[in-house]
């Protein structure tokens, strides 16, 4: 009875000394979705930013809500049938989809008013108030759009988009990574802020683009920001970025390693009381 005791007593001092489980759910588009597809990436990536953090810190485990090709508005539109669960941090990491599909930027003063998916501002309004029904003591780290070069597709190289160094539809990416900081700051909560603070930049997105030469139609190493000014024709032209192009994005927009280490280590950052 005595051994069974201590037996007992042993144990629940085990129990009490390990390390709480944390939950987070990841809210994103492809840069998130990734995380958990590599062979959509040609396998030209290793592990994404939640894998990084996971691995680092055993007690963290990561639901992947990452969609490709969904902006906020999506999300916040089918928020009700994500599934989202109660955790103990979210993420979201949303931005540069609703930039390059031209939705409705809006004003802080959607979000204060909630005037819904009319807008991007109106729709973090909804994301943030559905994560705080589901907890309302958990943690929240919004992230900022990064910049973004050249993409194209690596399996369909139809599937192409100017970068962030020009307007779409008269709108600077940077306004939506602004729209971020100005939500978090009204709401008080930490912004990762990768547009202006991570070092991934238009000038090293990816080391070159491999495209025609106008003049002789020999292929040439274009590097930022000349190769914005020469033509890629997604029906002849080879694959713009061979494996040798990989730099912070492995085809001008998705993140490589290197690019994922980056923001693995800003989100650990923000994420107090993580260690």
């Amino acid at each position: 009875m005595k051994k069974f005791l201590l037996f007992l007593v042993v144990l629940l001092c085990c129990l009490a000394s390990a390390p709480r489980r944390v939950t987070w759910v990841a809210i994103g588009d492809s840069i998130t979705y990734l995380n958990d597809h590599k062979d959509e990436t040609g396998n030209r990536v290793t592990k994404g930013y939640l894998t990084l953090i996971s691995e680092k810190y055993p007690r963290v485990e990561y639901i992947n809500k990452g969609y490709n090709g969904w902006t906020s508005i999506n999300i916040a539109d089918k928020i009700e049938t994500l599934e989202l669960q109660k955790a103990d941090v979210y993420t979201v990491f949303l931005g540069t989809n609703d930039w390059w599909q031209g939705k409705e930027l809006g004003s802080i003063s959607d979000y204060e008013q909630k005037t819904g998916t009319k807008t991007v501002y109106g729709a973090f309004r909804i994301i943030n108030d559905k994560l705080k029904q589901l907890n309302k003591k958990a943690r929240i780290i919004l992230i900022t759009p990064m910049q973004r070069g050249d993409f194209v597709y690596i399996n369909n190289q139809k599937n192409n988009a100017f970068g962030s160094y020009k307007p779409k539809n008269g709108k600077n990416l940077e306004e939506f990574a602004n729209a971020v900081l100005e939500i978090g700051k009204l709401e008080k909560i930490p912004v990762v802020d990768l547009f202006h603070e991570s070092g991934m930049t238009h000038e090293n997105m990816v080391n070159f683009k491999k495209l025609k030469d106008p003049a002789t139609g020999d292929y040439k190493k274009y590097t930022y920001p000349e190769y914005t000014t020469i033509p890629f024709d997604p029906e002849k032209d080879e694959y713009p970025y061979p494996p040798e192009a990989i730099h912070m994005t492995y085809d001008g927009l998705h993140p490589s390693d290197k690019g994922y280490t980056i923001i693995a280590d800003m989100v650990e950052k923000k994420w107090k009381g993580l260690r």
